[in-house]
């Protein structure tokens, strides 16, 4: 049986680990262009211009806030008292995958970065692997080699799916 404590330890160490690892991940240049607006002057008026962050940071963004809602979730059931033990084990594995998840995807976010110089974004679900690439040229050949390149990575057959972005 998990304590109290021991669940509360692992809880803000996993959540001090994503967001960690979020913030590491994330480049300067993209925090700076969500936070600081950039501004120009034409004939007397300043007019504000804001740059959009790219594809990419709002797809890890929006998957940042789905991982905290699930965990937020999971955490009710492990500290919930009227839950059996199977919910609260059940629960606690899917904390597990979830951290386990977020690891391989970072993971193969920089092999695709090493070895075909381009950002991406991947979200694994199940057996299912989802990739956006920032790229303006959408190639099937590129397409079919990070196919190969991120298949390496499992020995079961994954559903991969890759997406470019402008």
């Amino acid at each position: 049986m998990i304590n109290k404590q021991g669940l509360w330890f692992v809880t803000l160490f996993s959540l001090i680990l994503v967001l960690s690892i979020y913030y590491v991940t994330v480049k300067d240049n993209d925090l700076l262009s969500v936070a600081t607006p950039t501004s120009t002057v034409v004939d007397d008026q300043e007019v504000v211009e804001t740059t959009e962050s790219s594809i990419l940071v709002s797809l890890r963004v929006q998957d940042e806030e789905e991982m905290m809602q699930e965990m937020e979730s999971l955490q009710t059931i492990l500290l919930d008292d009227t839950a059996s033990l199977q919910e609260k084990n059940d629960a606690y594995n899917s904390l597990q995958t979830l951290n386990a998840n977020k690891g391989k995807e970072e993971k193969l976010e920089n092999k695709i970065k090493e070895n075909y110089k381009l950002d991406s974004f991947v979200k694994i679900k199940n057996d299912q692997i989802n990739i956006t690439v920032a790229s303006n040229d959408h190639n099937t050949t590129l397409a079919n080699n990070i196919i190969r390149t991120v298949q390496e990575e499992f020995e079961q057959t994954m559903y991969i799916t890759v997406k470019f972005q402008n």
